[in-house]
């Protein structure tokens, strides 16, 4: 019996060296990854611990969990980003492991200014009155019964990478980009319910949403954008809205700033005139270097960002030879996105990306690049600087920093879309930096 168990073993042995060096083979064919296989290596030499005992039953996790070892997928916030406190703060996507275009609702970025509210269901009402026919007070189950429809968009705080007009502020993507993500979403639209109701279409210019949270966040939305897409949502990623994202009713306004998003809705009303609500005068409003603040900017510009690597995903192990694949995200809240470039030298010279997946109106487009490591790329101190570049099809393409500068100052807060810069160093390791005519680079 130990005989036979010895030679088992043996053959195990013999068999694995013999796949090892076959790998190596191929491998060194292709590049696509080190040739590190070794023959004797534990992991496959012997049988894993978790398929030597039982597993976890059906009945353990009654709500799905991710893998214990995805315990730094997380969405993270800090101080910097607190006005006082983290009820009236930002808790921001880990957008460097984004898969695809489609973000977790575990993940989805949160923003509330006076906490999360949890609301009951059964003792939900949504109130839609002024300039319409027919005023009414809904219940949830009522709202359900309009005919549903399901789209996948982007949200975007106005303020993503708002912190970076004077220069990088945080050496992560995470929290230069964080600020957005991107779901499923189903509900019903706005022009649909007006359908039912009649609204006044000589006199109704514009929509206010308000919410029924502490904060009260009242946003007037114009009437046109009302009746193109703007949805009423209780679902996302195919199951109900998240707390933190609304529960059990927001407003969706494809492509728009996310604060105009208004959470745990309440009250649709119709009017000839906006409301100028605080977050809409005090709040929200874009300084320009005259001293007047421009209003009522809703569009999401055109935007990307490269997400690998970044100072969380670095190359520090890759050596020459290596293939790897550069990504990013792309997004533009006046349409689709038709095209991305990328620059290894800070935005001097451009070659094209590919779109990958779904390319959908006012979504995420996931773009990428695959890059071979040059010869005595570590050795000789060679730098690249990562900058990417989109496009859309209304005609809007992504600004430099000092055209966008040049308009706007560095004293505003939002709608920042300028092109943005990853310096790689010799080592591998990731920067975060601005590039400014001539060419000077800012580091973070």
């Amino acid at each position: 019996m130990d005989n036979k168990k010895s030679n088992q073993e043996i053959d195990r042995r013999d068999f694995f060296r013999k796949t090892a060096a076959m790998s190596v083979t191929a491998i060194a064919g292709t590049s696509l990854i080190s040739s590190n296989a070794k023959a004797d290596d534990p992991a496959i030499m012997h049988h894993p611990s978790w398929g030597q005992k039982w597993g976890d039953p059906v009945t353990e996790n009654r709500y799905g969990v991710p893998s214990k070892y995805e315990h730094n997928v997380l969405r993270r916030n800090t101080k910097l980003l607190a006005s006082g406190n983290f009820r009236a703060s930002i808790a921001v996507t880990p957008i460097q492991e984004s898969m695809g275009i489609i973000t977790p609702n575990g993940l989805f970025f949160s923003r509330s200014h006076g906490g999360v509210a949890h609301v009951d269901p059964n003792e939900y009402r949504l109130m839609i009155h002024g300039l319409v026919e027919k005023p009414i007070v809904l219940t949830l189950e009522q709202l359900k019964r309009y005919p549903s429809v399901t789209r996948t968009h982007f949200i975007e705080c106005p303020a993503n990478g708002g912190q970076e007009w004077r220069g990088p502020q945080f050496n992560s993507i995470q929290f230069a980009k964080g600020f957005m993500s991107c779901a499923e979403w189903t509900g019903v639209y706005i022009k649909t319910i007006l359908e039912d109701l009649g609204l006044d279409m000589k006199k109704a210019n514009w929509m206010l949403a308000e919410g029924s949270d502490n904060s009260e966040m009242g946003r007037s939305v114009p009437i046109d954008k009302v009746l193109d897409d703007a949805m009423i949502v209780w679902g996302q990623n195919g199951e109900a809205l998240r707390p933190e994202q609304g529960y059990p009713v927001r407003l969706l306004l494809p492509g728009w700033e996310g604060n105009l998003c208004v959470k745990w809705l309440k009250r649709l009303e119709f009017a000839s005139e906006p409301w100028y609500a605080k977050e809409e005068t005090s709040k929200y409003t874009a300084l320009k270097p005259s001293g007047k603040a421009i209003q009522h900017f809703y569009a999401n510009e055109v935007n990307s960002t490269v997400t690998s690597p970044s100072p969380e995903i670095d190359w520090s192990h890759l050596k020459e030879g290596d293939i790897v694949e550069i990504e990013g995200l792309a997004w533009s809240g006046m349409g689709t996105i038709t095209r991305v470039d990328l620059s290894f030298d800070g935005g001097r010279n451009y070659t094209e990306a590919s779109l990958k997946g779904l390319v959908l109106p006012k979504s995420w487009t996931r773009w990428s690049y695959m890059y071979t490591i040059p010869k005595d790329f570590q050795l000789n101190g060679k730098q690249l600087l990562l900058t990417s570049r989109a496009m859309d099809d209304a005609g809007y393409i992504q600004p430099t920093i000092d055209q966008e500068v040049s308009v706007m100052g560095v004293e505003s807060v939002y709608h920042r879309n300028a092109v943005e810069t990853w310096e790689v160093t010799k080592d591998g390791k990731v920067n975060h930096v601005q590039m400014r005519t001539p060419g000077g680079v800012k580091n973070a």
